[in-house]
This record gives structure tokens, C-alpha cells and sequence, in this order.
């Protein structure tokens, strides 16, 4: 049962049988509701997908306080680990109820959707369903992102940038961790974006790269001299070392979530180690919010129907970034190209604009394909870093990708698109996938762009 339960008219019970192999069950409760009468409540509960030993069902309550507790095994029994009090039946469980009407906030309406009807819910549901949410996120931990078997690739801190490079592009990961052989321990990570920023400043100092240039620059060295460039230093001038944003195996899904948001990484390391001082770290998983997102759909899609925020249409709700209309200015840019723009265009954009991804489309607005940070790796292939950045385009850089992945693989499948009418229950099954960070929203039938949705605005939304 979570500590609070404000949903309107229906009341979730969660109960754990540790040891017992069952896949349903029946519960008897006794509610005592707030005007002193007592209502009992039998019904089955129902296992819960990837949780051996968790089974869950819903019933209907009245608005209000209420106590209550279970009948099992022929004995009255209340939950230790939710808000209890001493009652009249007893040591009783206790939740509240608490009507308020009003609608959800008012957002900008996209531009594509101004004749439709848009469907609203109480600012009671949408505070419910993110309670639950919220609660569920609390109560489970990164354990169970971890997959039974993995490879994770860390790189030493003083490795060449032009190896570091080439190793990401052939292991076909745009991140890795960085441990210090001198201090023992992981002291941050190198992603696309560092490479993005490297190719960008060297690009400053002439029209080609050399591959001595990069040869020269160690990955500590780019740290440090990128933290002076960010004035990120002492006062005796030293370049201050950034903490290293990592998770541990039992830290709940709700902070790790969290710290994705508030630090804008996309990749968080798992690193556990067994002695009080952090000394001989393991590194285990690379966490994502792709995966947290998985827990949370496996655990909700078989109650969805209890959660009207979940049944929304992604252009109902403050979700993703949406093309503004005609005069109309935005808080948040939307950027999109040509596939004849030029590559470094492309990488000034992403790191102008502050965006992960760029809508490649036609003269029609679309879409083709998108152009992502990860895509940077690809240069590796042929040294293609070496060319004139200005005269490589997007289309000849997409390409280059295209070569690396599998004859088999559709094109397609490098970017998932979604429709203004799709649920939120829909986008989020669909942003669980592994490897997918982001969706574009596109017109039926012609596939012009009106938006994007990224995991981060998901879990901004989610999370209140």
C-alpha cells in the first residue's frame, strides 16, 4: 500500500509474499472510511510482471481519510512499512483522499493541433499519477537495471584522444567512463560531445586536421585544458576537477532519475565498491533513463487504465519541444537541416543550440533521417575527421554511419518518429527500447516534422 494514496476514486494495494510462487491471490480488507463507517473489500491480486514476489490490485474509495488493514492467513494484519497509528481496531494503516478540483495547467498549444478538441484531466489525477509514479521510483533501486551478463568499456584517463576516438567508433558506444591508474578510481567519462568540441576547437586553428593533432591531445590534457576554457579554476589558476556523476546498486530509481535531469547526462556509470572508503571501485552498468523507463512501463501498462494521465495524447500535456507556429516565438529551439548542410553547421548547432539531435529533412519539412552527438564517432571510419569539416555535408557524414551498421539494418531504424495523437503510455513504451533517446513527432502520412520528444522531457514531466 504506497504511504499516500491521493487518487481520486481508486485506491492501489501493494503487497510482497516473499517465498511464496503464486501468480494470484485474494485479499480481504477492512477500510474504516471517514465518516466512521467500515467497508470490507475482497478481491484477487494480481502478480506483478518482473517482480517474482509483488502483487497489486485496485479497488474504488471515496474521497477522505481513511484507515485499514489485511486479513491474512485468518489473521488481521497491518503493512510496517506504511504511515500506521494506533486506532480504534487497533494498529491501523492510514491514507488520505483529498478532492481538488481544477485542470491541468495551460501550455502552448502546438501549432498543428489548433482545431482539435483537447482532452484535459483534474490537477487531482495528474498530482495522483505522479505520486505513484514517484512512489514506485522511490521503492525500487538500480539492482534492477543491472542485465545478468554485459560488457562495459572504461578507457585509462591519459589514453591518446585520437585511440580514444577510434575505440569508442568500434566498440559503437558514444560514452565511456575514465579511470586514473594514479588515484585508483574512476574520475569522469568521455562522450560524444567531448569529440564534438574537440573537432570544433581544432578546426579553429586551420581548415584540416592533422592526425598529430590529435595524437598529441590525452584525454586528461583535454579535461583540463576544457575546464580553463570554462573558467573552471582555482585561484592559483589550477583547473578544478569536475565530481564524477555515478550511481550506486542500491541508490532508488527516483534520485538516480533525478540526477540525470539536474546534471543533462545521458549516461550514468554504476560503480560499487565493498570497502567504506569507495577504494578498488567495480564498474558494473551504464545507466540510462531508457532503462528506468522500462521499470516503470513494465510495472504500470497492466493498471494504465487507472492513471488518465497516461491515456493523454502527447500534444494534451507540457511534453517535448514542438515547432512554433508562424510569428510566434519559442523558449526552446527547435533546429532542423538540410541533408546538403554542412557537417560543421551540424556540430556548431548541437552545441549552440544545446540540443542531442537534428531533424534531417526535405524542402517540405520531411523527415529524412536525424543527425545525433553519438553520430560523431562515425568519423573514425577512414579517418574521416582529417577532411575539411565545411565541405563534408550531413548527408555524406550519415552515410559514413550507415556503412558501419549491419547490411540487414533498415536505415530506419536509427531514428523512431510518433504521432501528435500517440498516448503517453505509447511514447514512453516506445522511448523504453534500448538505444532510443528520442522521438520525432511527425505529420500522418506526410512526415513532416512538428516536434521532438526526448527521454529527459519524459521524466521532467513525470516527475513534476
Amino acid at each position: 500500500m504506497p504511504a499516500e494514496c491521493p487518487l481520486p476514486a481508486w485506491c492501489c494495494y501493494l503487497f510482497s509474499l516473499h517465498g511464496h510462487m503464486v501468480v494470484t491471490m485474494s485479499l480481504y480488507v477492512a477500510l474504516s472510511m471517514g465518516d466512521n463507517s467500515i467497508i470490507s473489500l475482497s478481491f484477487n491480486m494480481l502478480l506483478v510482471e518482473g517482480c517474482p514476489n509483488v502483487f497489486k490490485a485496485v479497488c474504488a474509495v471515496p474521497h477522505g481519510s481513511h484507515e485499514y488493514k489485511f486479513f491474512i492467513d485468518g489473521e488481521w494484519r497491518h503493512d510496517e512499512q506504511q504511515p500506521h497509528r494506533n486506532g480504534e481496531y487497533g494498529i491501523v494503516n492510514t491514507f488520505d483522499t483529498l478532492p481538488v478540483p481544477a485542470e491541468v495547467s495551460q501550455h502552448q498549444i502546438p501549432a498543428v493541433i489548433l482545431n482539435q478538441t483537447i482532452p484535459r484531466i483534474s490537477e487531482e489525477d495528474l498530482r495522483a499519477s505522479r505520486y505513484q509514479i514517484s512512489a514506485f521510483l522511490a521503492a525500487h533501486t538500480v539492482y534492477e537495471l543491472l542485465p545478468e551478463s554485459g560488457k562495459v568499456v572504461a578507457l585509462a584517463v591519459d589514453l591518446p584522444v585520437k585511440q580514444a576516438f577510434h575505440i569508442l567508433a568500434e566498440q559503437g558506444i558514444p560514452v565511456a567512463p575514465l579511470w586514473d591508474f594514479y588515484k585508483g578510481k574512476f574520475v569522469g567519462v568521455i562522450s560524444a560531445s567531448d569529440f564534438i568540441l574537440i573537432l570544433r576547437q581544432l578546426g579553429n586553428h586551420g581548415s584540416t586536421l592533422t592526425e598529430e593533432e590529435l595524437q598529441t591531445h590525452t584525454i586528461s590534457a583535454w579535461k583540463e585544458g576544457k575546464a580553463r576554457r570554462n573558467g573552471q579554476v582555482d585561484g592559483h589558476g589550477r583547473p578544478i576537477p569536475r565530481h564524477l556523476i555515478f550511481a550506486g546498486p542500491g541508490d532508488n530509481l527516483k534520485d538516480v532519475a533525478l540526477k540525470f535531469l539536474q546534471n543533462g547526462v545521458a549516461t550514468i556509470p554504476v560503480i560499487h565498491s565493498s570497502l567504506e572508503d569507495g577504494s578498488f571501485p567495480q564498474l558494473l552498468h551504464l545507466a540510462s533513463l531508457s532503462g528506468i523507463l522500462k521499470c516503470v512501463c513494465r510495472y504500470f501498462k497492466h493498471c494504465s487504465g487507472s492513471f488518465p494521465m497516461l491515456q493523454l495524447p502527447i500534444y494534451a500535456i507540457p511534453l517535448g519541444t514542438w515547432v512554433p507556429r508562424i510569428g510566434e516565438s519559442s523558449s526552446r529551439s527547435f533546429a532542423m537541416l538540410r541533408p546538403t548542410s554542412s557537417l560543421s553547421s551540424a556540430l556548431n548547432m548541437l552545441v549552440q543550440a544545446r540540443v542531442s539531435s537534428i531533424p534531417i529533412v526535405d524542402d517540405n519539412d520531411s523527415l529524412l533521417d536525424i543527425y545525433s552527438r553519438s553520430d560523431i564517432t562515425a568519423l573514425a571510419k577512414g579517418r574521416a575527421y582529417t577532411h575539411n569539416l565545411n565541405e563534408m555535408t550531413v548527408y555524406q557524414a550519415l552515410q559514413l554511419g550507415q556503412d558501419s551498421n549491419s547490411p540487414y539494418e533498415p536505415r530506419t531504424q536509427r531514428f523512431q518518429m510518433c504521432l501528435h495523437t500517440d498516448t503517453l503510455l505509447k511514447v514512453m513504451e516506445q522511448l523504453a527500447n534500448p538505444g532510443v533517446r528520442r522521438l520525432v513527432i511527425v505529420e500522418a502520412g506526410s512526415n513532416r516534422v512538428e516536434g521532438i520528444i526526448s527521454l529527459s522531457d519524459v521524466f521532467r514531466f513525470l516527475l513534476g
